[in-house]
C-alpha cells in the first residue's frame, strides 16, 4: 500500500521562522532514501541541506526555488510504499499482542549536523538553549489552547515568541498580519523598529541577487555613447541575508541608543611586530595578521572594562555579564555581510586565534558556515580598513554591547619621540550602547586597544 507523505520546511533553530528554498535536488518521479538531501535553503545565518524524512518517490515538488516560505510550509510530497506485512490480515490475539507492545520509535530525519539516534544507544543529541525555549513554550501553547477550548493569548509559532521575547515585545498587546491574526517575524520587528519590514520579499521569486542574479529585472534600458542599452534602472527582490540583515539593522537602531568614539593611534610597532613573528619559525603556518592583534587586544581590554561584553536583556530586567567572549569578525561575502564568531576567543593563544579568524570567515565567504557559526557573539570587529576607508561609525550586532571597526593603516607624519617622523598610523572607531556603557567606560576600552598598538610591551601590565 502506498500513502502520500508530506515534507514541511522544519524550525531551524537560532529563532528563525523562515528560509529561502534556494534548490531542489531531486526531481519528480526520483526515488529517494531516509536523510538524502533534498533540498537546500538560505536563513538568514547560513546554507542549509534538508534531509528527506521518508523513503519513497517524489510525487510532487510545491515551492518554487526562489519562494521564501515560512516554518512549518509544505514543501513536497513522497509516495511511501508501505511494509509487505503492514496489509497482512492478522488475527484478534495477534492484533491485542501488537498493541500491547510499545511503539518502535520513527526513523525520522534530522538536520545536517544533528545525525540521528545511534541504534542501540539511550542516550539523544542534547539540545541546544534555544531549542529547549522554543519546545517548552510550544507545549506550554499546546496546553493552553487544549484547557481553555480554543486560543488564548496570542497566536505565534514558538521561533517569532522568542524572537519577541529577546526584543522586549510584548506579544499580548500585538495584533497579527498573519493568517488567522497569527502574529509574524515582521509584526515583532515592525513593533520595535516602527517601520514596515515586510516588503515584496515575501513573493515566490524573492532571493537573494547572489543566487539567482537572474531575478534581478531591468526597468527602461536606455541606449549609452557606445550604443549598447544600459539598464535605467534594476530591480532585486529583497530577500536572504540582505533582507534580514536590514531588519536586524532596523531593530539595533531602534532599540539600543548607539554613541560612537574614536581613536587615531601610531601603529609602527605593532607593524614592526608583525615583521618579526613572520621570520619566526615556531608560528610557521600562522597567517598572523593585524586583524589578529587587534582581535587579541580586544579580548584583553575586555578584561579590564567588562561592561562591553554584556547583553541589556530587556524582558528580565537585566544585564547580562559575558564571563567569555565569543569574538565577531564581520566578513563581506557574496551573501551579504555575515558575521561568524569565535567561540571562547579569550583563550585563545595568538597562533590559534589567527588560525580561528581565517577558518571563520574562510567558511562565511563559502557560504558553509553553520546558524551556530553565525550566532553567540558578545562584541564584534570589522576590518574597514581593507576598503581603504580611515573611519566609520558601525552599528551593532543586535544584542551586543560594542562594535570596534579598524580604520585603514597610513603613512603620515607623527609626533615620535618629540620629533616630527613618518609613522604608520590608523583610526580605531567605537560604537557603543549607551545604556550598558558609559562614555568613560567606552573611552578606557578604546584606550587600551590603543595603547597595545602602540606599545605592545604595555601589555605585560594588563594580564
Amino acid at each position: 500500500m502506498t500513502t502520500i507523505q508530506t515534507v514541511t520546511l522544519p524550525d531551524l533553530g537560532e529563532g528563525l521562522t523562515e528560509s529561502d528554498l534556494v534548490e531542489w535536488t531531486v526531481a519528480v518521479g526520483d526515488t529517494v532514501e531516509l536523510n538524502q538531501v533534498v533540498a537546500e535553503v538560505e536563513t538568514a545565518k547560513a546554507l542549509v541541506q534538508l534531509p528527506s524524512p521518508y523513503a519513497g518517490v517524489v510525487a510532487e515538488l510545491l515551492v518554487e526555488p526562489g519562494a521564501t516560505v515560512p516554518v512549518g510550509t509544505a514543501l513536497m510530497t513522497i509516495a511511501v510504499e508501505a511494509p509487505a506485512d503492514a496489509a497482512a490480515p492478522t488475527s484478534p490475539a495477534v492484533e491485542q499482542a501488537a498493541a500491547a507492545e510499545p511503539a518502535a520509535p520513527e526513523r525520522t530525519a534530522v538536520l545536517v549536523g544533528y545525525g540521528p539516534l545511534v541504534e542501540g544507544s539511550s542516550r539523544p543529541r542534547r539540545r541546544s538553549r534555544s531549542e529547549d525555549w522554543t519546545a517548552a513554550h510550544a507545549v506550554a501553547d499546546e496546553v493552553g489552547l487544549a484547557l481553555a477550548g480554543g486560543r488564548i493569548g496570542p497566536k505565534v509559532l514558538p521561533p517569532v515568541r522568542k524572537l519577541a521575547h529577546d526584543l522586549g515585545v510584548d506579544l499580548n498587546k500585538m495584533e497579527g498580519s498573519g493568517k488567522d491574526g497569527m502574529i509574524t517575524r515582521e509584526d515583532v520587528l515592525r513593533a520595535v523598529s516602527g517601520v514596515d519590514v515586510s516588503p515584496a520579499a515575501r513573493r515566490p521569486d524573492a532571493l537573494s541577487a547572489a543566487h539567482r542574479p537572474g531575478l534581478a529585472r531591468s526597468v527602461e534600458a536606455v541606449p549609452t555613447p557606445s550604443g549598447h542599452e544600459s539598464a535605467r534602472e534594476v530591480r532585486t527582490p529583497i530577500a536572504g541575508v540582505r533582507k534580514q540583515t536590514a531588519a536586524a539593522m532596523v531593530a539595533s537602531a531602534f532599540t539600543a541608543p548607539h554613541a560612537s568614539t574614536s581613536l587615531t593611534v601610531d601603529a609602527t610597532p605593532t607593524l614592526e611586530l608583525l615583521e618579526a613573528f613572520a621570520s619566526d619559525r615556531a608560528l610557521q603556518g600562522h597567517r598572523i595578521s593585524i586583524l589578529t592583534l587587534v582581535a587579541k587586544a580586544v579580548t584583553i581590554a575586555l578584561g579590564r572594562n567588562p561592561s562591553l561584553n554584556a547583553r541589556w536583556d530587556e524582558a528580565a530586567g537585566e544585564i547580562v555579564q559575558f564571563g567569555y567572549v565569543n569574538l565577531g569578525i564581520a566578513a563581506a561575502t557574496p551573501r551579504g555581510l555575515l558575521v561568524p564568531s569565535i567561540k571562547d576567543a579569550g583563550r585563545l593563544r595568538l597562533p590559534e586565534l589567527a588560525d580561528a579568524i581565517g577558518t571563520v570567515t574562510e567558511s562565511a565567504r563559502a557560504g558553509t558556515s553553520t546558524p551556530a557559526d553565525l550566532a553567540g557573539g558578545t562584541i564584534t570587529i570589522t576590518n574597514i580598513g581593507v576598503f581603504g576607508v580611515d573611519t566609520g561609525t558601525p552599528i551593532l550586532v543586535p544584542g551586543q554591547a560594542a562594535i570596534l571597526a579598524m580604520g585603514a593603516i597610513r603613512r603620515r607624519p607623527w609626533e615620535f619621540q618629540d620629533e616630527l617622523a613618518l609613522r604608520s598610523v590608523m583610526t580605531l572607531s567605537l560604537s557603543f550602547d549607551h545604556r550598558l556603557v558609559d562614555g568613560a567606560e567606552a573611552a578606557r576600552f578604546l584606550t587600551d586597544v590603543g595603547t597595545i598598538l602602540a606599545r605592545p610591551g604595555s601589555v605585560l601590565s594588563m594580564v
